[in-house]
């Protein structure tokens, strides 16, 4: 077997992190062979509304319950630290002068159709690896990233979109079930669940 190598970043707001963020991103890090997968809550995401957003130190406590169990996932503050929108950029160079490896950025569909408009995309493209978690039956398109990235950028991106399990979990779910006092057991971790409950997140 081949040795593990390189790094799987997660970012995102996690409000709350659930089974779907957890099975993808452990299935994408298993794909890849990579030594470690890091989920980085966000602050400010610059690319979500921040109605119902948790605050950062519940979210970062909720991953850390979450994934306290597995050898692979880890959770990193280096967003939470940070003033200001969190531009992925920006957190990749900083993950690159403190791991000095290869680093691989896991996005969504969702996310990958809004590319064109991350800051500095094309910086972004050449400092990491962007992988894509699509679900079955997605129908690759990266027409819209012509204008801001060069050819092989595009072709490597391609490249990299991996077919990932379908988990019909969201976090807007989620908050919706726990403000309406309805349970969400088997959506999250109990442990996640239990914080949740005992914080009063998320309650009308």
């Amino acid at each position: 077997m081949n040795e593990r190598a390189g790094v799987l970043l997660f970012g995102g707001s996690f409000n709350p992190v659930h089974h779907g963020h957890l099975i993808v991103c452990r299935e994408v890090a298993e794909r890849l062979n990579v030594r470690a997968a890091i989920l980085i809550p966000s602050r400010t995401p610059p690319h979500k509304e921040r109605v119902g957003l948790a605050p950062i130190e519940d979210r970062l406590e909720m991953c850390r319950l979450a994934t306290y169990d597995d050898p692979m996932l880890t959770v990193s503050d280096y967003e939470a630290r940070q003033s200001g929108p969190n531009f992925t950029l920006l957190t990749v160079q900083a993950f690159q002068r403190e791991l000095k490896e290869r680093l691989y950025w896991l996005i969504g569909t969702d996310s990958l159709a809004e590319l064109h408009t991350w800051y500095h995309v094309g910086e972004l493209a050449d400092a990491c690896t962007l992988v894509t978690a699509a679900r079955a039956g997605y129908v690759e398109d990266t027409a819209h990233l012509r204008d801001t990235l060069r050819p092989e950028q595009i072709e490597h991106i391609r490249a990299h979109i991996l077919p990932s399990p379908r988990i019909d979990i969201s976090a807007t779910g989620i908050r919706q079930r726990i403000e309406a006092g309805q349970s969400v057991r088997w959506l999250t971790p109990r442990a996640v669940e239990a914080y949740v409950r005992e914080r009063g997140l998320y309650s009308a």
